[in-house]
């Protein structure tokens, strides 16, 4: 019987290469599934984000939309303020002045009538010493100059010009217009005649008008004005030793004081340093003034106020430069609230061995 002729590609074959090619097209089919179903995932996760992100920039631009809103609102309000600020500041200045105005014109009519008072009693008096007339002569003077004030000036023996060169040192600074502050503020804007017509200026000129006349027979005497310079009331008298007896210095310096304007600050360094200029020095020197200093050899670089303590140690500054054996007399018209000032004077004048003293607004 013939042999059964083999066929490689038979049924099974064929059977067998489908399941094989199948159960590869399922593997790729199986994994393609699970790639879609990762990129999904990660689709959704990123759409997810992109709408969180959506969300975000929408709040932002809702807040950004208010931020634009207050900060309008703001400037708007800021300019409101400011323009309010202005017109208050304008009014407060014209409440300013028309407060000064007024207390300046009080000030003239009270200082007005004070004079005319101060007037008539010394005519009162001129008159009874004219109508009593004097009952014997009395002995020759040596005083050059003659002084009639309407206070008792007796009480104020205890400053006694003995020395044979004599400094006088008169403040001229503007403190020196008055003992309170807020007047001493009103009268620096004033004219230059309602500075001088002060009453404390005033005061001050006859404190100074009563030194001219106690200069002992045979001394020599110099005279200056201070605040942060000193200048010499006798022009081109700078550093010289002037003649007491000759009574036309002595009135030209008076009539220079009563020129001068109260104004500035005061450096009692710049004074003392003066008075180490004098050769030979002065052996008695009468400083007329109201408070300590308020700058030393040089003015500030940088304008600001001086509180007690400060005014306090550039006093002692100045004392460094003074020379110790030129006894120093301080005759003192007090700033009201400048605690300090009376005892460092006092202690001036203590250590250097002249007097001190605080005269009353009658005297002299």
């Amino acid at each position: 019987m013939p042999r059964r002729k083999v066929e490689v590609f038979s049924l099974s074959f064929l059977d067998c290469i489908c399941c094989g090619f199948g159960a590869v097209v399922l593997f790729y089919m199986v994994a393609a599934g699970q790639a879609g179903i990762k990129r999904i995932e990660r689709n959704d996760t990123i759409t997810a984000e992109v709408d969180r992100l959506e969300e975000e920039v929408l709040q932002g631009t809702l807040h950004l939309a208010a931020l634009r809103n207050t900060l309008q609102k703001t400037t708007t309000d800021t300019s409101k303020a400011a323009a309010r600020t202005n017109a208050l500041l304008q009014e407060i200045s014209t409440t300013r002045e028309e407060a000064v105005r007024i207390g300046s014109t009080s000030m003239a009519q009270r200082d007005n009538i004070a004079k005319l008072r101060a007037d008539v009693k010394s005519l009162e008096q001129g008159t009874r010493r004219l109508a009593g007339g004097a009952t014997s002569a009395a002995p020759a003077g040596q005083q050059v100059r003659a002084f009639r004030g309407t206070g008792n000036r007796k009480y104020i023996t205890g400053i006694k010009l003995k020395g044979k060169r004599i400094l006088v040192l008169i403040d001229r600074s503007a403190s020196m217009m008055d003992a309170d502050l807020v007047n001493i503020i009103k009268l620096r804007n004033q004219p230059e005649p309602a500075k001088r017509a002060a009453p404390k200026w005033r005061h001050t000129l006859e404190v100074a008008d009563w030194i001219a006349t106690q200069f002992p027979a045979g001394s020599s005497f110099q005279m200056y004005g201070f605040n942060t310079r000193v200048v010499p009331l006798i022009a081109s008298s700078q550093d010289k030793w002037l003649d007491s007896a000759d009574p036309k210095l002595l009135n030209q310096a008076i009539e220079t004081l009563r020129g001068l304007t109260p104004e500035g600050g005061t450096s009692l360094f710049n004074v003392f340093a003066q008075i180490k200029k004098f050769t030979p020095l002065p052996d008695q020197v009468v400083l007329i003034t109201d408070g300590l200093p308020t700058q030393g050899a040089n003015p500030p670089t940088v304008r600001k106020y001086i509180n007690a303590g400060a005014r306090a140690r550039l006093f002692d500054e100045a004392m460094r430069t003074l020379p110790s054996s030129v006894p120093v007399d301080v005759i003192l018209l007090p700033m009201q609230g400048d605690l300090p000032a009376p005892h460092r004077f006092w202690t001036l004048a203590r250590t250097t061995g002249g007097n001190f003293l605080m005269p009353a607004n009658d005297w002299p």
